[in-house]
């Protein structure tokens, strides 16, 4: 069998572009000017990196199959060992430090871990709290060891150099393991925003399959430069090619991101690729909207106001749908002919289909309004989307006559090499998301959302499965109403909501208000009963709550937490 492992990449471009940069990192700030002073590795400084730890790793007995917990924040070691546990072999465990203490202990505890690289606060969390006290037998220091075993970063890279430079004419140089399409290669934890956190078992055939697939949607080249803002995505820059500088930011909170230090690397760095959350793009939009010329001045040349950047090929936003409003506010930095694509996909099978912000804005955003859900795109090439009945138990075997008719709104099931085929330990999550297919021998997955085909092929989001509003006289799907009220200018975002009330479910529209706006509450409900009577599927909702701030998830900030907001809303009326 022939070796698939995503580190081949890595090597290949080290042979290809040696002296090109891979990562950039920013460690400190020149006081004189302000900007930050970056370390950086060029792709062969990277390689060669990897190689030695990826040595030191096998030295110690962190290898082929090995399941090791990474707790490294971005950084020049954060890539210099992904690439090397993919080097061994070894199955990186990645859990997103954001989900909170008990979340991390229960996926923890699931993966079962042999191994743990951390720094310094990661291994006092993990004395602390007993992380994998029964199961892990080596760790790894990336920082100060305080009076715990193991080995810190320096011994592992001066074991691997040792072991490198011992290599004779006669004995073979140390070499990546030999791994296979199907050998697990990872184990991502989701972030249990759209449900309990989960471990998506990821093969080397699966992170083969979404390189290819990322680098053909989006026509990346070798060489362009990518300004990264998301740590697991910035894996990927690597390995299609692009440098990738890694800004200064609270990665578990873009929505907060200074937008001076996504503009500033962007303009000295000529950043060609852009990878962030909607609520990073929605804040650095604002930053333009407060620096913009009054309506009244228009034509009046305003030396404060913030440059467009012609240098960007291409935005990519993803985690949570986009809305018009935050591609209008982002597009205004971009050239005419950049778009922002807004790939549908989550962590179990990454892309799975694709639209640009051109077609959104000049087309589909006024069928949204209309009541039409959100336009998600055109399946990327290589994955089949397929529409089944709605149903909220497991399905043990796929059959054609799961699917619904075109233009019925269904459960969306997606198949192809990008495609995780189980949980880690998670049996029973995994009957509930996986479909056998028997033709393949692979499973397809549900992805939870809602949705439908329409006449031109192009697939409409609905909302999450588990988010429908079902009452006695009619099922409520999410992206759709909201869709519609959403047009009002005094909305930043609304979220449909099911309260318990007497005998029945009462559908309850929650609404987050644009800033700035001087209009009241009462004005605004009157405003919004009148856009809802436009339409047969929101006349029935006649229940509005005011919420200062959505509760969202800490991996994009931008999916909202529903389940907290009907809680919320429950305790509201109740008080009324």
């Amino acid at each position: 069998m022939p070796t698939v492992n995503i580190s081949v990449h890595l090597k290949e471009m080290a042979e290809r572009q040696p002296t090109q940069l891979a990562v950039l990192f920013p460690i400190s700030r020149d006081p004189s000017t302000g900007r930050n002073n970056y370390a950086s590795y060029t792709y062969k400084r990277l390689d060669e990196e990897s190689d030695f730890l990826a040595a030191g790793l096998e030295e110690i007995g962190i290898g082929r199959g090995v399941k090791t917990v990474l707790m490294v924040p971005p950084s020049l070691e954060f890539f210099s060992l992904t690439f090397a546990l993919f080097k061994v072999g070894a199955v990186p465990v990645l859990v997103d430090p954001g989900m909170g203490i008990k979340n991390l202990g229960k996926c923890l505890s699931e993966a079962r871990p042999d191994a743990f690289i951390g720094v310094t606060k990661a291994h006092l969390a993990r004395i602390l709290f007993g992380w994998g006290r029964s199961t892990i037998k080596q760790l790894v220091t990336v920082g100060r060891r305080l009076g715990w075993s193991g080995f810190n970063l320096t011994d592992l890279i001066r074991q691997g150099q040792i072991r490198q430079t011992q290599a004779t004419p006669t004995t073979s140089p140390w070499r990546a393991a030999e791994t296979e399409s199907n050998e697990t290669a990872a184990i991502l934890f989701t972030s249990g925003s759209t449900g309990v956190p989960k471990g998506a078992v990821y093969s080397h055939g699966n992170f083969a399959a979404q390189v290819a697939a990322l680098k053909q949607a989006f026509q990346i080249e070798p060489g362009e430069i990518d300004l990264c803002t998301f740590p697991l995505f910035a894996l990927f820059a690597p390995a299609l090619g692009m440098t990738a500088v890694v800004p200064r930011m609270d990665f578990t909170k873009p929505a907060r991101v200074d937008p001076r230090e996504i503009e500033v690397p962007i303009e000295t760095f000529a950043i060609n690729n852009l990878f962030g959350s909607p609520a990073l793009l929605n804040r650095v939009g604002r930053a333009w909207e407060s620096a913009a010329l009054p309506t009244d001045q228009v034509g009046v040349r305003d030396q404060n106001r913030p440059k467009t950047w012609p240098s960007i090929r291409r935005v990519l936003s993803a985690g949570a749908p986009v809305s018009p409003l935050i591609l209008e506010r982002f597009s205004r930095r971009l050239s005419a002919d950049t778009q922002i694509f807004t790939p549908y996909g989550a962590t179990e099978s990454l892309p799975v289909a694709v639209i640009g912000s051109h077609e959104i804005l000049r087309e589909t955003q006024h069928l949204t309004a209309k009541g039409a859900g959100t336009c998600v795109g055109r399946p990327v090439d290589g994955i089949e989307v397929q529409i089944i009945g709605i149903n909220d138990g497991p399905i043990a075997e796929w059959s054609d006559d799961l699917r619904v008719a075109r233009g019925e709104i269904g459960e969306i099931v997606v198949h192809g090499p990008m495609v995780t085929q189980t949980y880690y330990n998670r049996p029973d999550l995994s009957a509930l998301a996986k479909i056998l297919d028997p033709a393949t021998g692979r499973m397809r997955h549900r992805m939870g959302d809602l949705g439908y085909f329409d006449d031109q092929g192009r697939l409409w989001f609905c909302g999450r499965k588990s988010h429908r509003v079902v009452t006695s006289d009619r099922t409520y799907f999410t992206e759709p109403v909201e869709g519609v009220f959403n047009t009002h200018p005094a909305i930043f975002r609304t979220a449909l909501v099911g309260v318990t009330r007497g005998d029945g479910i009462e559908p309850v529209l929650c609404v987050e208000r644009e800033r700035g706006l001087p209009l009241s509450n009462q004005t605004l409900t009157r405003e919004l009963l009148v856009i809802g009577e436009r339409f047969e599927h929101t006349r029935t909702i006649r229940t509005i709550l005011y919420h200062s701030r959505f509760p969202v998830d800490i991996r994009h900030n931008s999916k909202i937490f529903r389940e907290k907001l009907a809680f919320w809303a429950t305790k509201r009326l109740r008080s009324h």
